[in-house]
């Protein structure tokens, strides 16, 4: 099966000297609406069902939408945490990235819906309907999708581990490459031969009584296409882009997650302003992107793969890097203040310059790491691994370093210790480190 595109992200990329404009997102009157009255919502779609649905990263964080009719609606990146979707109408929608995470959506339609990257860990799914459905590279983690039709539904890429899947039925779907199945719950889950195994090889009778699910033998069938779905989106401006003259069709920005396409558009515009917030790209593999100095306050990259990133001058106060591979990063510059980097991996990262301030660093890895003139002014270093890393000129200020292991980190005379005064040699000595006065 052909692997499609996913839908454009809601991403602004401008020159610095050209306009500035704020990023597109949920219509506001349509959001107060659906969230005021659901049964009002319907009848407004009722009466006007050509009437185009923008919700994209609208904060629905607990809403009680139980029967909304959402079908074709842009939710893309909405935040629909723990909101009650019991029997709603999403044929069709867009929710892509998409964060539902212990939403509930117990016999709601989801058919021919493009959930692309969306987070579904602990969401009550029973009796939900997902024919024909996108849900790739979704996180289905502890997931109750018990009695569920996932019938041609691509799940390729998804995290099972745990999920529920007893009694779902997935005839024809697409599993490959799909993870932890074998940590997830097959018992009476309907298999056919158009079942496309995360092996890449159809499902069997043998293969389907090993899990204790059932098998039926089915005509075979050419696997279904997905299409993403077209709204309207933030377009690169042609008048400031290399290749492109006044007039021409705009083309869409790629996804961030496209990392091949994404590097391709930033190298062939290198002076582009890229300005985007709230994105959710937690266990994206991002692997080598190229952020340089993009915008991405308040973001999600929890769980996600940055290692060799290009981070470099980027704003990123707020983000979320908990339990994120970035092995060799370059954050040099970035400004992290107030960031969450939780148990973050970041060997041998450069994050010389950078702005720390307020940064949680519970547990990080920085082995090896350059931290050279970082400011890390009231940061939190409780339990992390600093060995070996380059501290010379770095504020510590603050800073706590309970339990923080400091053996063969470079400390310098200008590096300033929490206490506020600058670094000695004995200071370095009783912290297993190594002093400099250069």
């Amino acid at each position: 099966m052909k692997t499609p595109k996913h839908a454009v992200p809601a991403i602004i990329l401008i020159i610095a000297a050209s306009y500035n404009s704020p990023a597109q997102a949920y219509n506001r009157e349509q959001t107060s609406l659906l969230l005021k009255n659901v049964a009002g919502w319907n009848a407004m779609r009722s009466n006007n069902p050509q009437l185009a649905i923008d919700l994209s990263k609208a904060n629905l964080e607990g809403a009680n939408l139980k029967g909304a009719n959402l079908a074709d609606a842009n939710l893309s990146k909405a935040d629909l945490s723990g909101a009650t979707l019991n029997n709603a109408n999403l044929k069709g929608a867009n929710l892509s990235m998409a964060y539902l995470k212990k939403a509930n959506l117990v016999g709601t339609d989801a058919s021919r819906a493009w959930l692309y990257g969306a987070n579904l860990n602990g969401a009550y799914m029973r009796s939900a309907k997902f024919t024909g459905a996108n849900l790739a590279a979704t996180n289905l983690r502890w997931a109750k999708l018990a009695e569920a039709d996932l019938e041609q539904a691509n799940l390729k890429d998804a995290v099972l581990f745990e999920a529920d899947l007893e009694g779902a039925n997935l005839k024809g779907a697409l599993l490959e490459k799909a993870v932890f199945i074998e940590n997830a719950t097959l018992k009476d889950a309907k298999f056919s031969n158009n079942t496309i195994l995360p092996t890449g090889e159809p499902a069997s009778r043998a293969w389907a009584m090993r899990h204790d699910s059932r098998f039926f033998k089915e005509a075979v069938v050419a696997p279904p296409e997905f299409v993403p779905p077209v709204v309207a989106a933030p377009v690169i401006n042609p008048e400031n882009l290399t290749g492109t003259q006044p007039g021409k069709p705009q083309q869409p920005t790629p996804d961030i997650r496209e990392v091949e396409s994404w590097n391709a558009m930033r190298k062939e515009n290198p002076d582009a302003k890229v300005e985007l917030s709230e994105e959710k790209l937690g266990h994206a593999n991002l692997s080598g992107v190229d952020l340089r100095k993009v915008t991405l306050s308040k973001s999600d990259f929890e769980r996600s793969n940055l290692d060799n990133a290009n981070l470099a001058g980027a704003s990123l106060v707020g983000v979320n890097f908990q339990k994120a591979d970035m092995k060799g990063a370059n954050l040099k510059g970035a400004n992290l203040e107030g960031a969450n980097l939780d148990r973050a991996y970041m060997k041998n990262a450069n994050l010389s310059d950078a702005n720390l301030t307020g940064a949680i660093l519970f547990g990080a890895m920085l082995y090896g790491a350059n931290l050279d003139g970082a400011n890390l002014t009231k940061a939190s270093l409780f339990d992390a691994n600093l060995e070996k890393a380059s501290l010379k000129g770095t504020n510590l200020t603050g800073t706590i370093l309970i339990g923080a292991n400091l053996n063969g980190a470079i400390i310098s005379s200008s590096t300033i210790t929490p206490s506020g005064k600058k670094a000695t040699r004995g200071w370095a000595a009783s912290n297993d480190a190594t002093f400099t006065d250069k």
